[in-house]
């Protein structure tokens, strides 16, 4: 396997936390960055110890960087992305891979022509409680689909107005305001990520805010855009339902702004802010607390490792019992990592994914099934609720090479993990 060498695009705060594990990462020969502004460039760099910087994508773009990993603001990372695939780059991606269906449409047709690696960094995916369902569905403890919930609580006030400033410059309220639909990944990759099925109708109605900020609201952005709270209910392909909340204004905290609720006709999954419980036909009620629950981030991932800059502890959390830590690179494993554990698998699927030719879970077939939903969810809201169908762009081609074959090879013969013995066994009602 040859080492790729990994040229960042954007000196953000997510940046900060990515290009330590990137350079730590065996299969990584080099780093480099390019950022517009040039002090804040200066500065990121100095403090990551990258020493080749660019002033612009078009200059990382014609340089030896074999890969590029976006993180600029989450309107322009579809453009992006098809400018560097064009470019000769793999693509690592953050969240959302496109806002419009045209773009997400251009970019599998990208991928498709140039070969190359996409890779989508959807943090939710690595979720203990995803994880947990994924594993659980593959036993076949769920039994069939019956309904999901995504739900992304992330009030403006936890974080996010610190974060729009620092990326939007002095007009950062223009910016602010995008629809929440359009950023729908974190909650729909963990319904989809877990099924296998895809969105194929949506009924989403939006809520109007009243804060006065100047944020939400005709006019007040470039979206044009008056709802800071989205709901979204939604018939999946393999006949069940699923509700998707992206709210921007909520009094919830709980320490978790994602969370995931799964049914079946043989078991369900409910995560709730201090409890996790597995349950099932026999009645069978089993807490997860334990093999779940994140350990506290240590300090250095370019935050504060409990929270306190305003943002969710989301991001500020190690590792949980469920995680597979046993396929990290030695060298990965040490490094501070962040959202409930998920970026150190992040950066090593993508550079595995680089270097051995094989699709990581996140490819971009499965970003456009967790982008386009929110998007037709959003023009749904638009017409009070239409229902209206949901595109999709298809499957990897048949035999395409998967990462998820190469790390199984990896994989200790004895499970890691295994279902906790249930707390107790509940009583019929009647």
């Amino acid at each position: 396997m040859k080492p790729i060498k990994v040229g960042i695009l954007g000196a953000g705060s997510f940046a900060r936390a990515f290009a330590p594990l990137f350079k730590a990462h065996p299969q990584v020969r080099g780093v480099s960055m390019a950022e517009l502004l040039p002090e804040r460039l200066r500065s990121e760099a100095s403090l990551a110890g990258v020493t080749e910087t660019y002033a612009s994508m078009e200059e990382l773009l014609a340089s030896d960087c074999d890969a590029v990993a976006i993180f600029t603001q989450r309107w322009m990372h579809g453009r992006q992305a098809i400018a560097a695939l064009k470019a000769g780059k793999h693509v690592y991606s953050s969240v959302p891979a496109g806002v419009t269906v045209e773009d997400l449409g251009e970019l599998v047709e990208t991928v498709k022509r140039t070969g190359l690696t996409y890779m989508l960094g959807e943090t939710s995916y690595y979720y203990p409680s995803a994880i947990f369902c994924r594993e659980m569905w593959r036993r076949g403890n769920f039994g069939r689909f019956v309904y999901g919930e995504g739900e992304y609580m992330h009030d403006m006030s936890h974080g996010f107005y610190q974060a729009f400033q620092y990326s939007g410059g002095p007009d950062w309220k223009r910016t602010a305001g995008v629809p929440p639909m359009l950023y729908p990944t974190h909650t729909m990759s963990m319904i989809v990520s877990v099924t296998g099925a895809h969105m194929t109708r949506v009924s989403c109605l939006g809520q109007v805010d009243g804060s006065g900020d100047g944020i939400f609201g005709k006019g007040l952005n470039q979206w044009d855009n008056a709802f800071s709270n989205e709901t979204a209910l939604f018939r999946t392909s393999d006949g069940g339902s699923a509700r998707i909340n992206e709210l921007r204004r909520v009094g919830h905290w709980g320490g978790r702004s994602v969370r995931l609720s799964l049914f079946g006709t043989e078991g369900c999954f409910e995560e709730q802010p201090e409890g996790d419980v597995w349950v099932n036909r026999a009645r069978e009620v089993t807490p997860l607390n334990d093999l779940l629950r994140c350990s506290r981030a240590a300090a250095g991932n370019g935050a504060d490792a409990e929270g306190k800059d305003g943002t969710q502890h989301d991001f500020h959390s190690g590792m949980a019992p469920v995680h597979p830590t046993w396929r990290l690179p030695p060298e990965l494993a040490v490094m501070p990592t962040g959202h409930h554990g998920s970026h150190l698998f992040l950066v090593d699927d993508f550079v595995r994914a680089c270097t051995t030719g094989t699709l990581p879970p996140n490819h971009v077939w499965a970003a456009a099934r967790y982008n386009v939903p929110g998007i037709i969810a959003h023009a749904s809201a638009l017409r009070d609720g239409e229902l209206m169908a949901v595109p999709d762009l298809g499957e990897p081609p048949a035999g395409s090479p998967l990462l998820a074959d190469v790390l199984a090879k990896l994989a200790p013969s004895a499970p890691s993990w295994d279902l906790p013995k249930p707390a107790y066994v509940g009583r019929s009602w009647w």
